[in-house]
């Protein structure tokens, strides 16, 4: 089954949503399907390196790329939005992430005109707290939106949290609930032990750096932990990238903070991201709004127990399985949260375990399997091509 997966980026620079699509589509490969990526070449200021207009390799995953044009936030590309026009037809099944971007509106418009089935992951952007920032330039695109919402074969939404608000304030009856997954490798490979975690106790926050992650409450929880004598050594890691004024405004918050127990560590990946993730004692997470989470999944699948808001969609699963703290969010609320976490060692080593059950159920050949189920459910009848011509050669 040929399946076009249209996405206004993809550099790590936009955190959960880039890594996913990638490992989503090679998933989707080992179960049998044919996923192509369509997206820009966008990298917040500048652009990724890579060709434009024909199909290349993206991380083992077929994509092709066009150029972004203008907007950081809307990411127009119009090669991209023709490109899809003439070449959707190609496809049995497109599945639109991220509705609120150029990339998204063009292609659900040109597989309704065609007649191709398609489905809309919403991200988290069409959630109340989401819709409330920036709200103007949102109401813009909501027409265009709620258009695509009411057209799609399916709205595919990671939690049942999320499928509950955005199915009410678009009044769908046509939404799904299939989780993003976790890599095989991290639920196979061995947590770290209490003793090597022993040496170092850390609270880790890996995430893209962005407002809504409410980092700066999570620092100033760990100033007040610190003032009243219970941090007892710990430190907060706090890694990633993203929007720069923030980050900028993130570090200068950070370099307030009397002594080197919060620490900045940037951008991540590969094994110095797996060494960090598995050697952390916590992972924390106190967005105020998270559909769902892919660096809290890894935490987990990597035995570490978590502390999360109530704004992140999965906390109520975190809560009743065990695997981890849940708190309002604020500073407060956080500080006393983090006192309980750190102050008991034994329920953080059940919790860990609860954690790694938890993630066992997010792997990604069982998201792939239950994707694939919704594309024959959603697809036309199509005549199997055994030597379809190359993408880039269709006009």
């Amino acid at each position: 089954m040929r399946v076009l997966h249209v996405i206004p980026a993809v550099a790590p620079r936009y955190g959960g949503p880039s890594s996913s699509i990638v490992e989503m589509c090679r998933a989707l490969r080992e179960a049998g399907a044919e996923p192509v990526i369509a997206t820009t070449n966008a990298d917040g200021p500048g652009q990724l390196r890579v060709p434009l207009g024909s199909v290349t390799e993206w991380q083992g995953v077929p994509a092709i790329f066009f150029q972004r044009q203008w907007s950081e936030a809307f990411k127009y590309a119009h090669a991209l939005g023709r490109w899809v026009d003439s070449n959707v037809d190609r496809f049995q099944v497109v599945h639109i992430h991220a509705p609120l971007s150029y990339a998204s509106i063009a292609a659900s418009a040109a597989a309704h005109r065609r007649g191709i089935p398609f489905i809309v992951r919403p991200l988290g952007t069409l959630d109340s707290w989401s819709l409330q920032q920036k709200a103007l330039k949102k109401q813009l695109l909501l027409p265009f939106v709620s258009r695509m919402l009411q057209q799609a074969a399916a709205v595919h939404c990671t939690s049942a949290s999320e499928l509950s608000d955005v199915s009410g304030s678009f009044q769908l009856t046509n939404g799904v609930t299939i989780p993003l997954g976790v890599q095989r490798s991290l639920l196979e490979s061995n947590p770290a032990d209490e003793d090597e975690r022993e040496r170092d106790r850390y609270v880790l926050a890996l995430s893209r750096l962005h407002p809504v992650k409410n980092l700066d409450a999570l620092v100033d929880a760990f100033v007040t932990l610190d003032a009243s004598g219970a941090r007892g050594g710990w430190r907060l890691v706090i890694g990633g990238d993203g929007d720069d004024a923030y980050t900028r405004s993130l570090d200068r918050h950070i370099a307030r903070v009397p002594g080197a127990y919060v620490q900045r560590v940037g951008w991540m990946q590969g094994d110095a991201k797996r060494m960090l993730v598995r050697g952390a004692s916590l992972f924390a997470l106190p967005s105020h709004h998270e559909n769902f989470g892919v660096g809290l999944i890894e935490a987990m699948a990597a035995g570490v127990p978590v502390l999360v808001s109530e704004g992140v969609h999965l906390s109520t699963d975190i809560a009743r399985a065990g695997a981890g703290w849940v708190c309002a969010g604020s500073v407060d609320s956080l500080c006393s949260a983090l006192a309980h976490a750190i102050a008991d060692d034994a329920e953080r080593k059940a919790r860990a375990v609860a954690a790694r059950r938890l993630a066992s159920g997010f792997a990604w050949p069982v998201v792939a399997r239950a994707l694939l189920d919704l594309y024959r459910r959603v697809a036309l009848p199509a005549t199997p091509v055994t030597q379809p011509e190359p993408l880039e050669a269709a006009h």
